[in-house]
């Protein structure tokens, strides 16, 4: 059995001689991949990275020359040649160079000239850059990034072996990871102009192109909501934060200096014409009444005692003194009377609340309720200044209330004041509107959203307006 063991061992060691054979072959490709990762990657720029990569593969691969090219509006673009800084595009060799690229954008595959094996590809270009030196050989490989073809490789050689079965495996594997990193880096180095004109590029192959069927259909449900609503009206209504308040408001005041003795309604309550709001202390008014009245009837004493004794310079001093004197007891008993504020008319307490005040002093004048009637209210409306042009007076409207979310009331525009305010940085000007009805469950203060119906309007002006006058004054404000 010597011999059969000798054989069984020679060819243990051929297997193992070509299982290590091709663990070397994978190991230099791979460090080939990496090496050639590391030149792209170390390299910030694009036209720097472009360079060192055709330089650096050309040492790699032991070539005499190789090209780069990025597709540019379907042509291939030489972008860079090893150890040539500077290339004629018109130059005969570059233009077939340029060729073959664009072959290879077309076939979306690597071309190889001498073919390998059964492939019979025609590749007219490739061969013809082959053919301008003799004995040349040819690799072009396309470089993909996000499953597309971006540019091509070139590989040229005009000694040593033709590319083999694992070299054209090696090249087009980098096609893959180069095209990736160059893409990247052209990409970050495209101004603002060149990626929206790249962007509107591929929206039109992809509108007016083949496939994305998907994109034609979405472009073509949006053309034709434009053109419906370039051609449909609607009813135009502006929108606006409305308040409610009384049509008139009667504030009850301090009618003196005094003091607050008791409170009888408050913010919110219902009252009826006549009905006591609150009572002053009045009993300093009474005693200085009491006072007032002593002297008058001391005066007037006085004066009938001149009068007895026709003493006419007396008569006429204390007759002024009388008379004084019953002055200040009419003016008191006009305090007495007003020292309780009384409601003008039916309605509802719109501000004042003093039963936490009583005993404390008021002075003349001082607001103490503000009273507006039930039956009788003015809409408030704050009209963006962008809108108020589209107001007219007489346009009719619904409410909606922050309390009656469900009911729409009906007003109409009564006022429109030239005056605005400012709030949360925009103008608004105040309208004021009338109700037609449901005036029954409204208080004043009440808040909503009011919609004042302008007129009939093209259904994209309704939707595009706001934008277009923004642009416009952008435009205005920019522009020289």
């Amino acid at each position: 059995y010597r011999p059969m063991d000798l054989a069984i061992a020679w060819l243990m060691d051929l297997f193992r001689q070509d299982l290590l054979s091709k663990q070397e072959h994978a190991a230099k490709r791979i460090a080939l991949v990496n090496g050639t990762m590391a030149t792209a990657l170390q390299e910030r720029r694009f036209r720097a990275c472009v360079m060192a990569l055709v330089n650096d593969l050309t040492t790699r691969l032991s070539c005499t020359r190789v090209s780069i090219g990025l597709e540019r509006d379907g042509n291939a673009w030489i972008e860079a040649i090893s150890h040539t800084a500077v290339f004629d595009r018109k130059a005969n060799h570059t233009r077939l160079i340029s060729d073959a690229m664009d072959e290879v954008l077309d076939l979306g595959m690597s071309v190889c000239i001498p073919a390998q094996g059964d492939d019979v590809l025609t590749s007219a270009a490739n061969a013809a850059l082959a053919a301008e030196a003799k004995g040349i050989a040819v690799l072009s490989v396309p470089l993909a990034a996000d499953g597309r073809v971006i540019g091509v490789l070139v590989f040229e050689r005009r000694t040593g072996p033709i590319f083999d079965g694992p070299t054209i495996e090696v090249c087009t594997t980098l096609g893959l990871f180069i095209g990736q990193i160059l893409d990247l880096k052209r990409d970050n180095e495209r101004g603002a102009m060149r990626r929206a004109w790249d962007s509107s590029k591929a929206g039109v192959r992809a509108l007016f192109g083949p496939r994305h069927g998907g994109a034609k259909l979405i472009a073509t449900a949006v053309l034709a909501v434009v053109i419906f609503l370039s051609f449909a009206t609607g009813e135009y209504r502006i929108a606006a934060k409305t308040v409610v308040e009384g049509a008139i408001q009667r504030a009850a005041a301090a009618p003196f200096d005094g003091f607050i003795a008791e409170s009888f309604v408050r913010a919110g309550d219902i009252v009826k014409k006549g009905q006591v709001l609150v009572q002053l202390d009045d009993r300093d008014l009474k005693v200085e009444r009491t006072k007032w009245s002593a002297e008058h009837e001391q005066y007037a004493r006085k004066y009938r005692q001149a009068l007895a004794a026709a003493d006419r310079a007396s008569m006429r001093v204390l007759g002024a003194q009388a008379s004084q004197a019953e002055a200040q007891v009419a003016l008191v008993d006009a305090k007495l009377v007003r020292a309780q504020l009384v409601a003008p008319f039916d309605g509802v307490v719109v501000s004042g609340d003093l039963n936490q005040l009583l005993g404390t002093p008021v002075e003349q004048g001082k607001v103490l309720f503000e009273i507006a009637p039930l039956d009788a209210y003015r809409i408030i409306l704050q009209v963006d200044e962008r809108e108020i042009e589209h107001l007219a007076l007489g346009q009719t409207g619904n409410l909606a209330l922050s309390g009656m979310p469900g009911e729409h009331l009906t007003f109409f525009v009564k006022q429109i004041t030239p005056v605005s305010t400012a709030e949360e940085g925009r103008n608004f000007f105040r309208v004021e509107a009338s109700m037609t009805g449901g005036l029954e469950r409204l208080r004043p203060g009440m808040e909503g959203v009011s919609k004042v119906s302008v007129g009939e309007r093209k259904l994209i002006w309704i939707a595009t307006h706001s934008l277009i006058d923004w642009i416009t004054m952008s435009l205005w404000k920019w522009l020289p």
